[in-house]
């Protein structure tokens, strides 16, 4: 998730840049020296610090052929702009689509909790359909019943205490927020049941990706994020209705090991790792599946602003009032103290890839289903087949090294829909800066029919404008382009066959039909304006940055940073019912 840009730029880049970085940089030296440490010891100095250089403008940009050739390695830089010849002189203010129709467009500050991400649920109460959008402290439910209509019906903000988490507000208690939460239909209570991840903060003041400023030159901004309290792992909640007074909390569970009791952990002092990140994986049955960082020593990640590198762990969730610990699992090289194994990675030094999961773990069939695999994609880790066939004992199957695409995010999504029928699943990271300035971020086809040797089969089409917009390629519309997710698993209904969908950022909404692996095509898409009347200049950039469809209704929503779209697209997803669903979403299904 990018910062805001500053009204200031972050550091002037040198007016000779250097010359194109080679892949060499990256690779780890055969030597033993390496920076001095610390004061923290769970700041990864395994490797000598071999950061990228600021890339030639020269190396790379539009083509003869009118396509753009991407830079094949560059530092972490999400605040500046980075023009080259061709881009365009503003932001596209037009909208563009192929198959797909805007039933209905809401914009503003109640459709636009953040601009740079939110996360989607949707629940059914008497006979009508809500969608839950939110990030932390700021949260909207609408009754999205009729799709023309759609209606604001609770409005969550801190913005009355400036939003500072550490203060109570009028909607939030003090160190309270709403994180990645999925809600699924439980049989024992016979309601919805809420878990919400409590996570480390990403968009922190304490450390900032400037070399001096970030985890390897600034021990006073480590220590105070070491100091500062709160949960650190999930809550459970009993849903009686769509409005936060309709929450019962049953449950608050650390995911902090040095914590004697996880369910009775102590919030009046620090907490450590890194909490539940992101949608925990969990269908209202027994076993849950969370992306964590138990303690601080699972720290071995490049990122300059993360301090954990997260693994994963099993929950038994037979009573959610009581969750039990099953199981952790990691890659060697994950925490302090495995230097062997974290040396044999290439982006070792390199203080730009993050290393570790940044999603629990994906799931193609739940174990209680008679499911044995799952995935787990970990940034500049790769991508790991891991048999949850007994989520006590976790083991890992196969393992897939990603193709190193730095900077920006390596290895973030794996889309497990298609598995079942066809073997494949398809992992995708997504871009971190502006103007295509890194490599672009592939949706790799996978072939995992054989789950101890997945092998990358293909990679899904780059999009590409439509003949009528004023530029040859989506780097020129200038912001961010290319992959972010395909939605949740959580998404109500039966996910259609052959069907992907992703938000593309500056490309919008696509979608891929893989109906034939061996040629997968765009079928359908919708780009919307760039920004909206209410829109902040620094987040121009980031524009469709989530597709939520309802698959049982037809309906894929765009969430932009402007608003929302609700689309329909019956040559893909078939007619669409713009009143009331059939039945009620109950759990997700796979």
């Amino acid at each position: 998730m990018r910062l805001p840009r500053p009204t200031t730029s972050r550091v002037a880049l040198a007016a000779t840049a250097a010359a194109a970085v080679t892949a060499t940089l990256l690779v780890p030296t055969s030597g033993d020296a390496v920076a001095a440490a610390p004061a923290d010891p769970n700041i990864p100095t395994v490797c000598e610090d071999r950061g990228p250089e600021p890339v030639d403008p020269k190396s790379y940009g539009m083509q003869l052929d009118k396509s753009f050739l991407h830079p094949s390695l560059t530092p972490l830089d999400e605040e500046n702009p980075h023009p080259f010849p061709g881009r365009n002189a503003e932001y596209d203010t037009k909208s563009y689509s192929k198959n797909m129709k805007v039933e209905a467009a809401y914009e503003g500050a109640d459709f636009t909790p953040d601009y740079f991400h939110t996360w989607q649920n949707v629940v059914d109460f008497h006979g009508r359909r809500y969608l839950f959008q939110y990030d932390r402290s700021e949260g909207r439910v609408y009754d999205v019943t009729d799709v023309k209509k759609v209606k604001v019906v609770e409005k969550l903000t801190r913005a009355d205490v400036g939003g500072d988490e550490s203060k109570a507000s009028k909607d939030w208690a003090a160190g309270d927020y709403w994180g990645g939460s999925t809600i699924q239909w439980n049989k024992k209570l016979n309601a919805y049941v809420m878990v919400v991840s409590f996570e480390d903060k990403r968009q922190i003041s304490e450390l900032t990706d400037e070399p001096g400023h970030d985890k390897y030159g600034n021990p006073e901004g480590v220590a105070k994020l070491r100091a500062k309290k709160g949960l650190k792992g999930f809550k459970v909640y009993r849903l009686d209705g769509p409005r936060k007074k309709d929450w019962k909390l049953l449950s608050t569970v650390s995911t902090d090991s040095t914590q004697r009791d996880p369910l009775k952990s102590d919030l009046d002092k620090p907490q450590q790792g890194s909490g539940s990140l992101d949608v925990p994986y969990w269908t209202g049955g027994k076993y849950m599946f969370l992306a964590v960082a138990p303690n601080d020593s699972y720290a071995n990640n490049e990122y300059p602003t993360n301090l954990h590198s997260a693994g994963y762990q099993s929950w038994d969730m037979s009573d959610p009032a009581h969750p039990k610990l099953l199981d952790t699992w990691h890659l060697p090289g994950q925490v302090t103290g495995e230097s062997a194994a974290y040396k044999t990675n290439p982006r070792c030094g390199n203080r730009t890839s993050w290393m570790g999961a940044r999603m629990p773990l994906f799931v193609p069939k739940s174990p209680e289903q008679g499911g044995r695999y799952a995935f787990a994609v970990q940034g500049g880790l790769g991508l790991t087949v891991i048999d949850i066939s007994n989520p006590a004992k976790m083991k890992t199957v196969g393992h897939l090294d990603l193709p190193s695409s730095v900077a920006g995010t390596e290895g973030d999504n794996v889309d497990v829909s298609q598995y079942e029928k066809t073997g494949m699943v398809y992992v995708s990271g997504y871009p971190l800066t502006e103007d295509c300035y890194e490599p672009y971020k592939e949706i790799f086809q996978v072939n995992a029919k054989d789950p101890a040797n997945p092998r990358i089969v293909g990679r899904l089409p780059r999009p590409t404008p439509p003949k009528t917009a004023s530029f040859t390629d989506f780097c020129q519309r200038r912001g961010s382009f290319g992959p972010k997710r395909t939605g949740y698993y959580t998404n109500p209904g039966k996910h259609d066959a052959g069907v992907l969908s992703y938000g593309f950022y500056n490309a919008g909404v696509q979608f891929f039909d893989v109906t034939k692996p061996q040629k997968p095509e765009i079928e359908a898409y919708f780009v919307p304006k760039a920004y909206g009347k209410d829109t902040p200049e620094y987040a121009y950039g980031n524009q469709t940055h989530g597709v939520y469809v309802e698959w049982d209704r037809n309906i894929a929503w765009a969430l932009t940073n402007h608003g929302i779209y609700a689309l329909s697209a019956p040559k893909v997803l078939g007619k669409p019912n713009l009143g009331r669903p059939d039945a009620p979403f109950r759990n997700s299904q796979p």
